[in-house]
């Protein structure tokens, strides 16, 4: 039982790093996107993406320990879909669930870490060529960049707008 306890207090004195707490990810919409998701994609995709896109930086971000203790707040700004959405379907009786685009998707936000440092963020992409399309689902091209963005903001890759 001591053996235990020595070993635990040397674990938490042996670095800071084993109390980083993992990095705390906010996402959010812009007001337009929002309307665009009222009027034509339906609410239902919206909460899909947006938590799609937390989980994707989190995974990412704990496989890495990149920011930890930072707080990081994301904005989708942007979203197209390769297939129609299931409101898109309802308000438009001839489209057609096989329909393919080009999708992607555009990000922006801030990492705020511990001390308060403010780094901006930003990152888009999407498919240009209709013959590379991923368009296995509704959001396929924008699940790509989110786990592009992720993987990149893992790695600790500069990703701000210059």
């Amino acid at each position: 039982m001591r053996l235990i306890a020595i070993a635990a207090v040397a674990a938490l004195l042996s670095g800071t790093s084993a109390l980083a707490a993992p990095a705390a990810v906010n996402v959010s919409l812009t007001p337009q996107l929002q309307k665009k998701f009222d009027k034509t994609f339906g609410q239902r995709e919206a909460e899909l993406l947006t938590h799609d896109l937390r989980t994707s930086v989190e995974k990412q971000l704990a496989k890495t320990g990149a920011h930890d203790g930072a707080r990081i707040e994301l904005t989708l700004i942007d979203a197209k879909p390769n297939r129609p959405t299931f409101k898109q379907l309802g308000d438009r009786p001839g489209l057609s669930l096989e329909s393919i685009g080009i999708g992607g998707a555009a990000i922006e936000g801030r990492i705020v870490a511990a001390d308060g440092a403010e780094t901006p963020i930003a990152y888009r992409w999407y498919e240009t060529d209709i013959r590379q399309v991923r368009g296995g689902w509704t959001w396929s091209d924008a699940t790509e960049t989110f786990d592009r963005f992720a993987r990149r903001l893992a790695k600790g890759e500069e990703l701000a707008r210059r």
